[in-house]
């Protein structure tokens, strides 16, 4: 390892104990932008750039009180952490989940950078959340949690500021009540959040757009190898928004998707998922093992989908969940092609294994940025005052998933023609970010 690189590596790790999911996406930005910069941009070492970039702008830790239905009082902890305002207002979103802690949302965050810079999109980077667990609460308990914390986060957040979006736990419903209560802090209408309703002036295609994306970025990918979704078995994680909308566009793409999983276990269709199965398993909620009494399939308790002979594999439920074991297990199998439709979802031993083995990777910053992309085009309508048809934002969205790709192309193609994904997004996230924090001085 270079000094350079071990240096920084360790210092990172030193200021930022007990984070190991930071310091994965650190490493795995690093172990590509510091060769990168030692050869063709030196100054940017002298400048301290990654060392600013891997420092927050600003980290935000509060307390969020709230009673449930029984009048007990509950207490959990809100964060909001501004990264990086480079390129633009702080944007990414909120996630409210018993596993949130600094560390999950440092790394969701500085990941955040690299992606917003890819949309090519005027957009700063940030990540927030609750250690708070929507699951098995009632509505009238979920509004007053989103009530009391944005009472708080009101004050840090605003539409040239910082623009939350929606994440794990938080869907158009809380970000519905979030909205409601900011507008009764603020007296005023705002495009202050995104993943707002359609009829209260949220996009079209908002819902769709990180599933939509990833489709958008695979199908380029195979343009490339001159090679096509048609007819290709598609594994999916995840039973959420998601795996959803990637399972839908694979499946009228002319791919076969098999699987789709929670953290109960994965449903294996052989007969592959149609719009009326994944409808119906979307009014599951949990309890997929019901798939199985409609519908000729297997459930297989606690297993993940990985195990499935397939063509292409679309993680697309929460980080770290598939292992160098999954990728082993796929790469057996037959997949060619591992798609990140979630945040880092393939583990650092994973990616290691799949690029030995030459398989098409496309890495999360790249693959599911479509979610924030359109979170981008929101905050355009918003300010403009319009709202552009479904088919207009869906004809943007395909553009910049196909401009990403073009970005990871220009800088990961290697000597031998294949295009190194994971390189090219972190380098080409990275030089757009380094450019303009160089042009705005030591700020």
């Amino acid at each position: 390892m270079p000094s350079y690189l071990h240096s920084f590596i360790e210092d990172v790790a030193t200021r930022n104990p007990h984070q190991p999911e930071f310091l994965q996406a650190v490493r795995e930005i690093a172990e590509d932008v510091i060769p990168y910069i030692e050869k063709n941009a030196p100054e940017f070492i002298d400048r301290k750039l990654l060392e600013r970039m891997v420092e927050p702008e600003r980290t935000i830790s509060f307390r969020v009180v709230w009673q449930d239905d029984q009048n007990n009082i509950q207490v959990n902890r809100g964060y909001r952490v501004q990264m990086n305002s480079s390129l633009g207002p702080y944007k990414g979103g909120l996630r409210f989940s018993p596993t949130v802690n600094l560390s999950i949302l440092k790394f969701l965050a500085f990941e955040q950078t690299f992606k917003n810079s890819l949309t090519g999109l005027p957009l700063g980077s940030g990540k927030g959340g609750a250690d708070f667990d929507p699951k098995g609460k009632s509505d009238n308990e979920i509004m007053r949690f989103c009530q009391s914390f944005m009472t708080e986060l009101y004050r840090h957040i605003g539409s040239e500021t910082d623009v939350p979006a929606g994440d794990i736990g938080v869907g158009e419903r809380e970000i519905g009540y979030l909205f409601g209560q900011y507008k009764r802090l603020q007296n005023n209408f705002t495009g202050v959040l995104t993943g707002k309703g359609p009829t209260w002036a949220g996009s079209f295609i908002r819902p769709e757009a990180t599933g939509f994306g990833l489709l958008y970025f695979v199908e380029r990918m195979l343009y490339e190898v001159e090679d096509s979704l048609k007819g290709k078995t598609v594994a999916v994680s995840g039973a959420g928004n998601v795996a959803y909308y990637a399972a839908l566009k694979a499946t009228s793409l002319g791919a076969k998707v098999v699987t789709i999983s929670n953290s109960t276990g994965t449903i294996y269709d052989e007969n592959g998922f149609t719009a009326e199965k994944l409808d119906y398993v979307n009014s599951l909620k949990r309890n997929l093992q019901e798939y199985t009494k409609r519908y000729a399939s297997e459930f297989h308790a606690g297993k993940k989908p990985w195990q499935f002979p397939c063509d292409i594999a679309l993680p697309c439920a929460t980080q770290n969940e598939l292992d160098e074991e999954d990728a082993k297990q796929l790469i057996g199998n037959g997949c060619f092609c591992i798609a990140e439709g979630a945040n880092m979802p393939c583990t650092e031993e994973a990616v290691k294994e799949i690029l030995k083995a030459n398989l098409l990777f496309a890495p999360g910053k790249a693959a599911n940025a479509g979610g924030v992309a359109v979170s981008g085009l929101e905050m355009s309508q918003n300010r403009i005052g319009q709202q552009w048809p479904a088919e207009k934002v869906d004809s943007k969205l395909k553009k910049i998933m196909h401009d990403i790709h073009d970005t990871c192309s220009h800088y990961g193609k290697n000597k031998n023609g294949r295009i190194n994904y994971l390189k090219g997004a972190n380098i080409g996230g990275f030089v757009k970010v380094a450019t303009a924090m160089r042009a705005q001085g030591l700020v």
